[in-house]
């Protein structure tokens, strides 16, 4: 009876071993789409360790089956099988587990994300400006904000068609995006309008950086893609900017977005492509 032993244990440690080896490839899944960098090497370095480990049941293996054996031997094989499958088990979970927050992540980002020109929507704005607002008010502390429009922006889809719109409207939205700095957030309010919200910014401060940004859009010159009946090689577009901040007596974010809208309002009576402040 006990010769049978030896058999049974080397089967369960090379079962191990082959489940090990399974492992390996949601790891192996995982490493291919991290970014180099820590991350990636740590899922690297776990893959090497399982290699290592495979290498382990092998010999334990080879080895148990020259040695007597007692029922008690056994232990031993079925804590490596147990092993095995725990490692498995927890691989095989890891990726679902990242598969399914990629998916959420990715849902999530269509949810909020302008699918046209990749910034923020209205419907991220709103919410995102509501507690900025909230914030701003707990903590004594400034907010302003901008809104931007697309200066005659009809007279372009009108000349070019809407395709070419497109694309001005994911250049400008470009070039707006590069101008902010990175606690500050874009997102499309409508057509061809843009709002920005910028956190503890005096409102002295953003309209210079308002000011800067529409120099930036009048001084960009957008190439063109050769289609029939376009002369032009290139074409340009300036913005208008309305400006307005947090005050004793703006203090809810409907009031900011009331003001901004004004000053926005007056900057395209003033003959467009400037900053005014609300």
């Amino acid at each position: 009876m006990y010769d049978i032993l030896p058999v049974l244990g080397s089967g369960l440690v090379i079962c191990g071993a082959l489940l090990l080896a399974m492992a390996i490839g949601p790891i192996w899944t995982l490493f291919r789409q991290l970014p180099i960098g820590g991350l990636r090497y740590s899922w690297g370095f776990l893959i090497l360790l399982i290699l290592f480990f495979i290498a382990g049941y092998v010999v334990y293996a080879k080895f148990s089956l020259v040695k007597a054996y007692q029922p008690l031997d056994l232990v031993v094989p079925i804590i490596f099988f147990c092993g095995a499958i725990f490692v498995f088990v927890v691989c095989s979970l890891s990726l679902k587990t990242t598969s399914d927050i990629m998916q959420l992540y990715a849902l999530k980002q269509e949810n909020i994300t302008d699918s046209l020109m990749g910034i923020f929507n209205r419907h991220y704005l709103d919410r995102r400006l509501k507690e900025e607002t909230q914030r701003a008010q707990s903590y004594s502390k400034p907010l302003s904000i901008f809104m931007i429009d697309i200066d005659h922006f009809k007279i372009i889809n009108d000349n070019y068609g809407h395709q070419i719109g497109d694309l001005v409207l994911k250049n400008i939205a470009q070039n707006i995006k590069e101008s902010l700095r990175e606690s500050d957030v874009l997102a499309r309010y409508g057509g061809e309008e843009f709002v920005v919200i910028l956190p503890r910014t005096q409102i002295s401060t953003s309209y210079k950086l308002a000011e800067r940004l529409r120099q930036v859009v009048e001084n960009t010159q957008l190439p063109l893609p050769e289609e029939p009946g376009i002369d032009m090689l290139s074409i340009g577009g300036t913005v208008s900017v309305g400006v307005a901040g947090l005050t004793s007596e703006c203090k809810d974010y409907l009031c900011l977005i009331k003001n901004v809208d004004r000053a926005l309002y007056q900057a395209r009576q003033n003959g467009r492509n400037q900053v005014v402040m609300g």
